[in-house]
């Protein structure tokens, strides 16, 4: 998606708590305070979606032994960090496989 589809004052107004939205349960502030800034609302499911991963990683871990969930970490964190860089510079990424489930999100 680009960054095109948002309007300027959305993407100003809002990179820092698109950036915020990554920082892992930190992804509901965003979703609260910023709900009519669109920009904002696609960082931030895309975040919710992530985190929610991390918490079932983290539920799958004390099930199965760390060298079979450790890559799946690794992944979102990898995610999450791409998804910040892009929010800092006012664009948009889609999470493979994120932006599919946040799509369905509605708020």
């Amino acid at each position: 998606m680009a960054s095109e589809q948002f309007s300027a004052g959305d993407i100003q107004e809002g990179k820092m708590f698109a950036v915020l939205a990554y920082l892992s349960f930190c992804c509901i502030i965003p979703l609260i305070l910023k709900k009519n800034n669109t920009f904002v609302l696609h960082h931030g499911k895309q975040a919710l979606v992530l985190f929610v991963a991390q918490v079932a990683l983290f539920i799958l871990s004390v099930i199965l032994p760390m060298w079979i969930v450790k890559p799946f970490v690794f992944i979102t964190l990898i995610f999450a960090f791409w998804g910040m860089i892009q929010a800092l510079r006012g664009l948009t990424v889609e999470l493979p496989l994120a932006y599919s489930i946040a799509q369905r999100i509605s708020l």
